[in-house]
């Protein structure tokens, strides 16, 4: 049964397909970007969808991990692959340029074929003089959704 706020439908769906999704496609992402490097561990995770009242029970799964301690040419191919195979696996990228931050970081933004899932890629180049690492920031979230009971 699907709810409806504001002329938004909201899916009732069951949380660890959900999660298995997200997951899913952060694990291809990953495989596309093809790096040797670090990657953050983490699993996605529950947060409230801002649009809808507390207690609404209304949230989506967000899965933040990045890839890093490889050099910034390879992280540039890494993002070019991105654009070419993402669209053969069915993401729609919608946005591909630089992000709204000061730094005007490299900005990948695709949806899945079916709408459920969003996935945003940021690239961080780091100067060769730089304490830190460049990397590939991804976030992958799901839709809003209410668990099914």
């Amino acid at each position: 049964m699907d709810h409806e706020k504001d002329g938004q439908k909201v899916g009732v769906r069951e949380e660890r397909a959900v999660k298995q999704s997200v997951e899913r496609a952060s694990s291809e992402i990953l495989d596309i970007l093809a790096v040797k490097g670090k990657v953050t561990r983490s699993g996605a995770v529950s947060t409230p969808c801002t649009a809808y009242p507390e207690g609404d029970e209304v949230h989506r799964l967000r899965h933040p991990w990045s890839v890093y301690d490889v050099p910034g040419a390879d992280l540039e191919q890494a993002m070019d692959r991105v654009r070419a195979q993402l669209p053969a696996k069915g993401w729609k990228i919608v946005k591909d340029g630089p992000d709204k931050s000061r730094a005007k970081l490299p900005q990948i933004v695709a949806d899945s074929a079916d709408g459920h899932l969003s996935a945003d890629l940021r690239l961080w180049l780091e100067s060769a003089d730089s304490k830190r690492s460049s990397m590939i920031e991804v976030t992958v979230v799901s839709d809003c959704f209410r668990s099914r009971p």
